[in-house]
Formats: structure tokens, sequence, C-alpha cells
């Protein structure tokens, strides 16, 4: 009367009341503890994915998708290269740099710096510096004025603010009748920048391209160009294609290669995790186990009764893997639009929570990213998912084999 016999079966073991109330109880415990490790999973996931993003993003937005240099020490035709290189519909922005070090002195303090010479009309166009201005901005660099704009770690390390006149000392040497002196220089604090990333902010230093060249005795020449892509995941794709694009041999280099090691560390991270968390999932999905068996146990006479009247041994074995993949399915899809949604909310979850308990969990004094960011990517909710279906399917085999093996003169013997 009922097709398919399993399935019918199956429903009515998942449902119905038993006398054994602790087997519902570890049933109902199995399928939330499914539910709450893809929940984990989900939203662990994208938090990790938002917190790349954010760093990607800060990152990029004080170095360039991609640089082009000479194989020498100096780029002399910059405008020939920026030139050939907007010819590609690839990039969509370039703009010429120096790049030297040296020390900065004011009020008996040093610190190590990197000097980075720039067009400061020409700068927007490849980097988010510009908006990124605490105090000044970008034209307030002109040539011959000696001007210079200091991340906020390297000013505050200095205790130099907006106005203060300070003292730049570069490696090269000069000659004069009294000796071999360092090369100083006075510049004037016209702004300072806060990029998030305590990399650029304790040790970049910004000056006019024209100022650079003229201390570090490089004439016209540049140490390269900057470009800025369309798309940054294709910044591999698109150098190869300008190596073929530009006229000279240059050495090309994109933003994967010179921040390799930091990226290549996240995406460890990032799979460790998934794997800590999926363990969670397994050590859930496995609980079926015990459930089943027991299961398999309490329906010994019910099995046997089944197999007297013509069920045959897959037919057992249908029930059970009904009756558990039911608790997978329902505990993956719980854990799903759980993860789904507080991956959603979470920038405005968290927030409450912390209003509510009278704490902050990332403090903007300590952390440069004082919000959980998040960035949820549907492929990963269906990997996790479907891994999580499987676990639970896989989980089921055992007690279902095990219900399939009984015998009906065993199992009825007691009766």
């Amino acid at each position: 009367m009922f097709k398919p016999l399993q399935l019918y079966v199956g429903l009515r073991y998942t449902r119905a009341k038993r006398r054994n109330h602790f087997i519902s109880f570890i049933t109902l415990i199995s399928m939330l503890g499914i539910a709450l490790g893809v929940t984990a999973l989900i939203t662990v996931i994208s938090v990790m994915n938002g917190f790349e993003k954010e760093l990607r993003e800060r990152i990029l937005g004080m170095t360039a998708h991609a640089t082009v240099q000479s194989r020498g020490d100096s780029l002399s035709n910059w405008q020939k290269v920026a030139n050939e290189a907007d010819i590609n519909p690839e990039v969509i922005g370039a703009a010429p740099y120096i790049r030297a070090e040296g020390m900065l002195s004011y009020n008996n303090r040093v610190n190590g710096t990197l000097i980075r010479g720039i067009v400061p009309q020409e700068e927007p166009k490849v980097s988010d510096v510009g908006d990124k201005m605490l105090f000044g901005k970008l034209e307030n660099l002109h040539p011959g004025e000696f001007g210079i704009i200091l991340g906020k770690d390297l000013a505050r390390a200095l205790g130099a603010f907006q106005g203060d006149k300070i003292t730049l000392i570069v490696p090269s040497a000069t000659v004069t009748p009294t000796g071999i002196l360092p090369r100083l220089r006075r510049f004037t604090v016209v702004g300072i920048f806060e990029a998030g990333m305590y990399e650029y902010d304790s040790t970049l230093a910004l000056v006019h391209i024209k100022d650079a060249a003229r201390l570090f005795r490089m004439g016209d020449d540049v140490t390269g160009v900057r470009l800025k892509l369309t798309d940054m995941f294709r910044s591999n794709v698109i150098t190869q294609q300008l190596v073929e694009d530009l006229s000279e041999d240059y050495y090309i280099s994109d933003w994967t290669r010179q921040h390799a090691n930091f990226f290549r560390a996240v995406k460890i991270e990032k799979i460790t995790m998934f794997v800590i968390l999926m363990l969670i999932v397994g050590v859930a999905a496995f609980n079926l186990v015990s459930t089943l068996v027991m299961v398999v146990v309490d329906k010994e006479a019910d099995i046997a009764i089944l197999r007297t009247l013509g069920a045959t041994p897959s037919t057992i074995l249908g029930i059970f893997i009904v009756q558990g993949a039911i608790i997978g399915v329902i505990g993956t899809l719980l854990g799903t639009i759980g993860g789904v949604t507080l991956s959603l909310n979470i920038d405005t979850i968290i927030p409450a929570i912390e209003q509510m308990l009278g704490m902050k969990f990332l403090s903007a004094e300590v952390y440069y990213i004082s919000e959980l960011p998040s960035e949820l990517k549907w492929n990963e909710v269906f990997t996790i998912s479907i891994i999580a279906l499987f676990l639970s399917l896989f989980a089921t085999l055992y007690p279902a084999w095990r219900g399939s093996r009984i015998q009906p003169a065993e199992a009825l013997r007691y009766e």
C-alpha cells in the first residue's frame, strides 16, 4: 500500500514517539550538533573571507596592482612605458614613483623610513592614499618646497606633527673638504595619513617625485611605473600580456608576488580552520552511529516482524539509511540557514552583543580592523553543506547494515 516501503517506515521511525525517550534525546542532540557545526563553519569561513578581503583592500590601497621596472637601477622613459601600458584595456591607471630608504630625525628621535616619491596629481590613479589622509592632502606636495607626508605611526614615533620640520638622512654620502658627510635635507611635514596597515603607517613617507629625484640624484629617471588593473585577481595574467605589449624588456611584478607569503599564510590558516571546524561537523555526524545503533536495538522486534512479512535485508538497510539521512538533511539545512543568516547580519549582531555586554571585542586602540567583516561565498556554503550531508549518510551505513543482518528467529526468541 505504501511505496516505497523504506521511505514510509523510515519517516515513521523518525517522527514516532519512542518508548525509549533517551534515544529521542540523542537523536535531537545529533541533529543539533550537525546544525551547530555547519553554522559555525559557514560563519567562521565567511568572517575569514571578510578579514582577507579587508586586508587585501588595505594593502592594495597603498600598493599598485602591478609595477613596471627597468632591468637596471632606474627607468628613464617612464612616460613611454605608461602610454604603452595604457593601451591595454585591462590597465586603468599608471603613475611613476621613486623608491628609496633613509632615516628621519626630529627632536633627538631617529626612525628608519621608506621614501616614496610620487606625482600628487597622478597618485590617485593607482592608490587610495589620498582618501586616507588624516591631516593635509596630497596636493600639499609641491616641487622644490620639500614637503613630506608621514604615516600616522611614523609621525607618532618621531613626535612630529603637521608644520614641523624634520631631517631626512639618506644612505649616500657627500665628499667635502672636511671629509665624507652623510647627505641631509630638511623637510616640512605637510600631511599625515593612516592606511590601517602597520607596515605602511610606521615606515612610509611620501614626497614629491621631483624632490626625491633631486635628493637621490636621479635626474629625470624614476624607479618604475605603478599600474592599476581592472581585475586585481587576474593580475598575473594581465602582467604576462604587458610583457608582450611593451616594446622593451622590462621587469613586471604584480601584487601577488610582492605579498605572496602573507596571502599564502592567510590561505593556509583558512584551510586549517576549515579542517578543524569540519571535524566538529564530523563528530556530530558520527553521533548518528550510536543513535541509530540504539534505534536498531530498540526496533529488533519490529525488524523481525517486517522480515517475516517478506521484507528483504536491503529493505531494512534502506529504512535506517532513510532515517539517518533525514536527521542529516534537517541538521544540515538548519545549520546552513543559521550560518547564512549569521554571516549576512554579523555586522549588526556583533555590535548588539557588544552593547549588551558593555565591552568591545576588537578595540580600535589595539586592532586596525575594529569590526568583524564578513564575505559570504555561496560556493563555500554549497561545499560545506555537501560535505556535512556526505558525512551524515556515511555515518548511517554501519547501523543500517547491522539492522539488515538481524535474524527474525533470534530477535523474536524472547518476545
